[in-house]
């Protein structure tokens, strides 16, 4: 759009000259020429533009996913997602997408409209301006809309805020469910229920079908009437214009009449933009609400305290629209280059001699059970069993000294220096853990064992023969390139563990984590495993090392949740967990006679 007074007095002086009163002194073809250029230049204006608006929305909403992203997967790993720090509901993956993409965009496209009402508002000030000094009487009825829109927005803010949280949350569900099908494939097959879970499925779409449609429909009344509003105002005015031009009253020509019709809309326009936008802004607060919900407890480390005066900001909403570089193509479609990444570099106390933890604790705030108080000391190239009755705190405490769950009291030392973040401490080449169900990608298996790891063949077909997955893969149709589906669903339960070890020992660690691997392995596959990774059973004599066709490079040190005895024979020593505390320490032999849970596993 041109600034108000230049296109506007150029069709002002075409029908004056029409009419036969010159202003401008061109003729009319000199008129239509700087007509015609002037549209020129708002079209080239428009289009640089369009290049700035969408790049500026791009960074806004990339900008928003970048700090959501970054707050998730600086949790806790074990920690499940929560709506608050009160809640203790949690979000599934596939919830979360809804966040990330219906509540980012909305987001992103309000704050982007701002510069569009500001200059919206400005045209109509300026248009505001001319028609006041053309005729006040007919330019004071444009404001007529406005007052009316202002009463609807105000009536009707709560019923906005209402279908539009209905309708995120019926769409979160839609997207939760989507993921829970595909990581339950195989048990919906087994089970036979894929009538039923598509009937459910069927629901909860049908539900978001009636939520959206409520939303929809509500907003869509909403601009219809603000666009009637719109209509109907013009209209009022117009006829007043025709009146004074029939009865001679004033001095409205018909270039004045011509001018009016021209800067009209750009009030009108604005009166029902702005409606629209204030709507928007309540659907919007629903947006920003859900995700500072889910940015609860985040800190807002980027940006800068407000002081004393100045009233605190709100550290989810400082958190979520912290500035960060954003790696983005530019208009001409180039992509920076991505920052080296740092990576744990080898020193003189990476390699591990000695680990050792004090008075490990950590309690979940639901149910108060985990563990307490728990001490335990790993040495260089042993075999460390955690094992102990279901609901003992084995597993917690494997996430607790990994980081995975922040302790609540307690130290660890590695090599006789504490580390301060174990989260981000106990990764490779230090350290790499399996849990009980191990994380795959859809993706290649190559692609699963290396992700992103520079590859390195001989280490790779050798991490491969130690977790026992070699004939697996010689059978496979594409080998390692093999795709292995969403989450990999082609693969069997223990095909999944073993790949799940193999990256683990691909990137030769210094700490190997197991949590129970005999969940998925059979005894023959999982004894071999461990004649690999630890060809001299301490317990066993020496001759049995020739019968491991392969073994790594180095001794690594383990620590693995187990109630296998063959994995207990095998132990350096043995921990026994019960009700989150150690009640037993020591090798298999000297708790067989004397450990009741033990005897019992």
């Amino acid at each position: 759009m041109s600034l108000p007074g230049v296109t506007g007095l150029i069709i002002r002086a075409f029908f004056d000259q029409l009419a036969g009163h010159s202003t401008l002194g061109l003729s009319l073809w000199g008129l239509m020429a700087l007509l015609v250029a002037t549209d020129l230049g708002n079209l080239a204006v428009l289009f640089l533009a369009t290049f700035t608006k969408t790049q500026h929305r791009f960074t806004m909403r990339a900008l928003l996913q970048h700090n959501l992203f970054v707050h998730l997967l600086n949790r806790p790993g074990a920690l499940p997602v929560m709506t608050s720090a009160e809640s203790v509901a949690t979000v599934s993956a596939g919830e979360a997408i809804s966040y990330f993409r219906d509540d980012a965009d909305l987001i992103q496209d309000t704050i982007a409209t701002i510069s569009e009402v500001i200059g919206a508002g400005v045209l109509a000030i300026g248009a505001l301006a001319l028609l006041l000094s053309i005729n006040a009487r007919m330019t004071l009825l444009a404001f007529l809309p406005l007052a009316v829109m202002v009463v609807m927005v105000e009536q009707a803010q709560k019923r906005i805020k209402q279908y539009r949280q209905a309708s995120r949350h019926a769409t979160e569900q839609v997207t939760g469910f989507i993921g829970e099908i595909f990581s339950a494939v195989q048990a919906i097959k087994v089970a036979g229920a894929q009538n039923q879970v598509l009937s459910y499925f069927q629901q909860v779409n049908e539900q978001r079908r009636q939520r959206m449609v409520q939303d929809q429909l509500f907003t869509a009344m909403l601009k219809s009437a603000f666009e009637n509003l719109y209509s109907i105002g013009t209209g009022l005015i117009l006829l007043v214009a025709a009146q004074f031009m029939q009865s001679g009253a004033g001095s409205l020509s018909v270039g004045d009449f011509a001018v009016f019709v021209f800067y009209l809309p750009y009030v009108t326009y604005f009166l029902e933009f702005l409606g629209d936008f204030l709507a928007q802004i309540q659907q919007t607060e629903v947006s920003f609400e859900r995700m500072a919900a889910l940015l609860s407890g985040a800190e807002a480390t980027h940006s800068t305290r407000p002081s004393q005066t100045t009233r605190p900001l709100n550290p989810q909403v400082d958190a979520l629209v912290a500035h960060t570089p954003l790696y983005l193509n530019d208009l001409w479609g180039h992509r920076p280059e991505l920052p080296p990444v740092d990576q744990p570099h080898w020193d003189e106390h990476t390699p591990l001699h000695e680990l050792s933890a004090h008075n490990l604790t950590y309690a979940y705030a639901d149910t108060g059970q985990g563990i307490s108080g728990v001490n335990l000391t790993l040495r260089r190239g042993s075999l460390t069993v955690i094992t102990g009755p279901v609901g003992s705190g084995k597993t917690t405490l494997l996430r607790v000294l990994l980081g995975l769950l922040p302790m609540q009291a307690g130290a660890i030392y590695w090599n006789g220096d504490k580390v301060n973040d174990p989260a981000n401490f106990f990764v490779p080449p230090r350290s790499a853990y399996t849990p009980q169900a191990p994380k795959l990608f859809s993706d290649s298996l190559r692609g699963n064992l290396l992700l992103g790891l520079e590859p390195d063949e001989p280490i790779l077909a050798q991490a491969i023969t130690t977790a026992v997955f070699d004939p697996d893969v010689a059978t496979m149709p594409e080998g390692l390139e093999t795709r292995i589906g969403p989450r990999g669903v082609r693969l069997s339960g223990g095909q999944v563990q073993r790949t799940a070890a193999a990256r683990m020992l691909v990137r030769q660690p210094e700490l190997l984590v197991f949590d129970d691997l005999s969940s998925g392995l059979d005894l023959e596959t999982e004894r071999q495993l461990w004649s690999r990774l630890f060809p001299t059973p301490p317990s066993h004599d020496s001759a049995a090392a020739g019968s491991s066709p392969s073994s790594l490079a180095y001794t690594p040190t383990c620590l693995v949740v187990s109630h296998r005895r063959m994995v207990l024979e095998r132990a350096d020593q043995i921990l026994v967990l019960r009700n989150g505390r150690i009640v037993a320490q020591g090798t298999f032999a000297a708790l067989q006679a004397t450990c009741v849970e033990l005897q019992m596993l």
